[in-house]
């Protein structure tokens, strides 16, 4: 018995940390600490994280299934590298499942539940803008977005919104160094949680709406220095 329980535990160990290693190598590849084309290998990644290699390797599917790498047979697994219509495409989705979860979130929590992010996009992001601490204004977006979907209550959406968050990651974190781009977004973003805070669904959706479309007009306006 006392053998069987310590397997069942070191499984849970082994179980927790491949969750460690996805939410690690998720974040160095959005973060581009990990760039495009760089190897990912079992044996290395073994020994740092102390997990075995077959956990590695499940870590590697999952990867894989969110499209942040490729795995060649024989010769380990690279990061992917999106191609600028694969980002369109995956920007066109968002558009439309953000703007859902914008109305949904303010169809399911009472509009006062708002107000210290109002509060939050107000002087204090401007201060970022004009200090250009982009690290400071991205970690509020990253507040209005789990709230956001925290809110719409819909698990569904929730799961689909994680996987285009992983693809996309880099990409709005390159789009916000643009000119212009980091104000335009903060007033933007101050749009759809004014008509959050007043309770009006169909406005926040479509403020949300109006705010991926203008990243996608970035997108386009500066696709060479960008993608």
């Amino acid at each position: 018995m006392a053998s069987s329980r310590n397997k069942r535990t070191g499984g849970g160990t082994e179980k927790s940390g491949g969750a460690r290693v996805l939410q690690t190598l998720r974040e160095r590849i959005t973060r581009h600490d990990l760039p495009p084309g760089s190897k990912l290998l079992e044996k290395e990644l073994s020994a740092e994280f102390g997990v075995s290699r077959a956990r590695i390797r499940e870590v590697m599917g999952v990867l894989e299934q969110r499209g942040l790498i490729r795995r060649i047979p024989n010769r380990g697994a690279v990061v992917e590298r999106l191609d600028p219509s694969q980002v369109f495409h995956i920007y066109h989705v968002r558009e439309a499942l953000e703007g859902v979860c914008a109305r949904l979130a303010t169809e399911n929590m009472p509009p006062e539940s708002w107000q210290d992010l109002v509060e939050l996009f107000g002087d204090p992001i401007d201060r970022d803008v004009a200090a250009g601490d982009l690290e400071a204004y991205i970690v509020k977006l990253e507040t209005l977005r789990r709230r956001t979907i925290e809110g719409a209550r819909n698990p569904v959406l929730a799961d689909m919104l994680d996987n285009i968050q992983d693809r996309t990651r880099m990409i709005i974190r390159r789009i916000i160094i643009l000119p212009g781009r980091a104000q335009v977004g903060a007033q933007q973003h101050r749009a759809v949680l004014e008509a959050m805070r007043r309770g009006d669904a169909a406005a926040a959706e479509t403020a949300k709406r109006a705010n991926m479309r203008s990243a996608i007009d970035y997108l386009h306006r500066y696709q060479s220095f960008v993608l």
